[in-house]
């Protein structure tokens, strides 16, 4: 038990809570916080369910509630034979738009963004006739390295309507905050995803060894009435990612 002794000593702690939340979700909820302030690390193999069962006098069924939760949230990953594990790619959901870091949250992740470019410009050809603009219109150009649990996993280009931004500063780590704050709802999107080898600028960008192919994904995200909101070229590490499009 030396091993896990921080883990059990947290999930002990939150478990004794008075909560009408369910015990197996305060499980999970207690493995996600471990995973985001690094007290579990990616790759990191778990307990059994009998050793977390004997260790925090709860029933199995509890634990396999848990890992069965957070293995649809894609936090864990479980093989016979070898045991669970902490999920060291990270699922994406290209069916909903909500975008990197809601949905890095959601899974017991960490987000962060480094901007590389906030400016408004006026649009080419291509990207008027994605957001439904005439050649010309002005648009925000947004340009970063996107991480999750401090790790760098993809490079966004991405670029939005003028309208929708006042000030561009304002915008944090998460572009869909920025929205959501001022009652602009991206509720579907488009997506279309290649994969290539990366070139010399992405591998420095995010330490992407040569062999490593790039998944490149072109998204389109529409408002309720089908306005298009952002259009997006994101460019990810494919042994970071999973993407999820049912």
């Amino acid at each position: 038990m030396t091993e896990y002794n921080a883990l059990f000593s947290r999930l002990t702690t939150t478990l004794a809570e008075a909560s009408r939340t369910p015990l197996y979700k305060r499980f999970a909820s207690a493995i996600k916080d471990a995973v985001r302030d690094g007290t579990l690390v990616h790759e990191e193999i778990l307990p059994g369910e009998r050793e977390f069962s004997q260790s925090l006098s709860i029933s199995r069924i509890t634990v396999r509630k848990a890992m069965d939760e957070l293995e649809r949230e894609g936090v864990v990953f479980r093989s016979r034979g070898y045991g669970t594990q902490i999920c060291s790619q990270f699922e994406y959901s290209l069916k909903e738009p909500k975008g990197l870091s809601q949905q890095a949250v959601l899974r017991g992740k960490k987000p962060d963004t480094v901007w590389i470019n906030k400016s408004k410009i006026h649009c080419n050809a291509e990207i008027g006739e994605k957001l439904g603009l005439s050649t010309g219109s002005d648009v925000w150009l947004l340009k970063r390295i996107r991480y999750v649990d401090q790790q760098a996993v993809s490079v966004e280009e991405s670029w939005v309507p003028a309208r929708y931004i006042a000030d561009a500063d304002e915008i944090g780590i998460s572009l869909y905050d920025y929205f959501r704050q001022r009652q602009i709802m991206p509720v579907t999107s488009q997506s279309r995803v290649s994969a290539r080898m990366p070139d010399e600028a992405l591998q420095q960008q995010i330490a992407l060894p040569a062999t490593v192919p790039v998944l490149v994904i072109k998204q389109l995200a529409l408002d309720a009435q089908g306005n298009p909101l952002e259009y997006s070229i994101s460019y990810c590490r494919s042994d970071m990612y999973v993407f999820i499009a049912e």
